[in-house]
This record gives C-alpha cells, sequence and structure tokens, in this order.
C-alpha cells in the first residue's frame, strides 16, 4: 500500500505546479521584470520620438510647394539605392517603428494590469498628477487609432476620395480641406504633445539619466519638444485652412 503524502508535500507540489515557469534566457527574465519593461518603453519611446522629428520636419516641405514635397517623397522611395532595392530602405523604416509601436503598447498594458493587480483597492485621496500623466493611457489608444487612420488617409488614400497615389502634396491638400480631416489631425496632434511632455522624462529617469540637478532641465526639454512638435505637426493643416498651402 502506497504512502499518503503529507498535506506539506501537497501545498509544497501545488504551488510548484501554480508558478510560473521561469524564463530560461537573460532576455526572457528582463522582459518579464518591471524594469525591463519600462526600459523597453524607454527605448522604443526614444525611437518613435526620432522619427517623429524626422516626419515633422519632412512635412514642413510642404510650404515650399507641390515640387520640393513630392520629390522629398519620391526621395524616401529611393533611399538606400543601389544597395536597397526600390523602397526597401522606407519599408525597413516601417517595419522598424511599427515594431516600436507593437512593443511600446505591449509593455504599456502589461505594466498597467500589473499596477492595478499590485493595488486592488484603490487609494482613498488622489495624488496629484498632471493631465498628461493621467491621460497617458487615453492618449496611447488615441494614437494607436489615428495611426490606422493617418495610413489609410495619406498612404493609402483609402478614405481620402480627392488623393492621388505618389502625390503627397495634393494629398495633403485635400485631407486638410475638410473639417473632419482636421478634428482627427488637431485631437491626435494635442495627444502627441502630451504624451511626449510626460513620455520623455519618464524615459529619461527609466535609463537613468535624471537626477535632482538635471531634472529641471529634462523637464524643460520635454516641454520645449512636445511644444515644437505639436506647433509643427499643425502648422500644415493650419497651413491649408488659411490657404497658405494650396
Amino acid at each position: 500500500m502506497a504512502l499518503a503524502t503529507r498535506p506539506e508535500q501537497r501545498d509544497k507540489q501545488s504551488r510548484e505546479t501554480q508558478r510560473p515557469a521561469r524564463p530560461r534566457t537573460a532576455v526572457g527574465r528582463l522582459w518579464q521584470s518591471t524594469i525591463g519593461k519600462k526600459t523597453v518603453m524607454a527605448v522604443s519611446g526614444l525611437f518613435m520620438l526620432l522619427y517623429l522629428i524626422a516626419h515633422m520636419a519632412g512635412n514642413l516641405k510642404v510650404f515650399f510647394g507641390p515640387d520640393d514635397m513630392n520629390s522629398y517623397a519620391h526621395w524616401l522611395r529611393t533611399l538606400g539605392e543601389p544597395v536597397l532595392h526600390h523602397e526597401w530602405g522606407l519599408w525597413i523604416m516601417r517595419v522598424g517603428l511599427v515594431a516600436a509601436v507593437v512593443a511600446h503598447g505591449v509593455a504599456a498594458y502589461q505594466l498597467s494590469r500589473r499596477d492595478i493587480a499590485a493595488r486592488p483597492v484603490k487609494y482613498v485621496h488622489r495624488h496629484r498628477t498632471s493631465y498628461a500623466a493621467r491621460t497617458m493611457r487615453w492618449g496611447g489608444v488615441i494614437l494607436a487609432l489615428f495611426i490606422v487612420w493617418h495610413i489609410l488617409d495619406l498612404t493609402t488614400g483609402t478614405v481620402n476620395p480627392n488623393g492621388e497615389y505618389g502625390r503627397p502634396y495634393e494629398n495633403i491638400v485635400a485631407t486638410f480641406s475638410t473639417w473632419y480631416g482636421n478634428v482627427i489631425y488637431f485631437v491626435a496632434m494635442i495627444a502627441v504633445g502630451l504624451h511626449i511632455r510626460h513620455g520623455f522624462f519618464s524615459a529619461a529617469q527609466t535609463l537613468g539619466a535624471g537626477s535632482p540637478t538635471r531634472d529641471r532641465a529634462l523637464k524643460a526639454a520635454a516641454n520645449g519638444l512636445a511644444l515644437v512638435l505639436t506647433l509643427g505637426f499643425l502648422s500644415v493643416p493650419i497651413g491649408v485652412i488659411i490657404g497658405v498651402v494650396e
């Protein structure tokens, strides 16, 4: 007759069965940790920030007329030639951007769920936080939806009936000649500004750049970047509205 398993042994076996398997690789262990997810958010966020700066600079070419803007768009498609085939460089950037957006979103969602699980009971007294910090989650959702709209509007032309393939200047004028195109863009760019204002400072803290002596400068840089990017992006639809771009 087999010996009965002791209750202590059964409890230990049950806990070991329920405990999630420890990742075998250093990358897996880093991803499972809170600091690892915050690092992924910080690095992917800075990558997207660099993309936004370059994208805004490219958008401002619209003020120099259709020839400059359309030539810039053609140059993007030939980036890397002759080493790379036509549009390969552009697609490499797109894939990298999508990977950064997905990594950023997944890490943010998992950190949010982990934070909720650690605090199942809400605080009696709410801590005072900035408007940008309180709306980071909804700002991320708005930006994710806007990216889909932006692609369908100015890349594929699916929701831009007056757009022309390969003619970005004309497509910009067409989309910002509609009230809904302007409303969607304005809301999204304000969300971008708030996201950058809070996210840049948080990323700097995560990557170890913050300190009592540098925090003020980092906050000023975050505010300056958010303001410049927001105004830079919004200047394009405003230019169409007032007739500077036509």
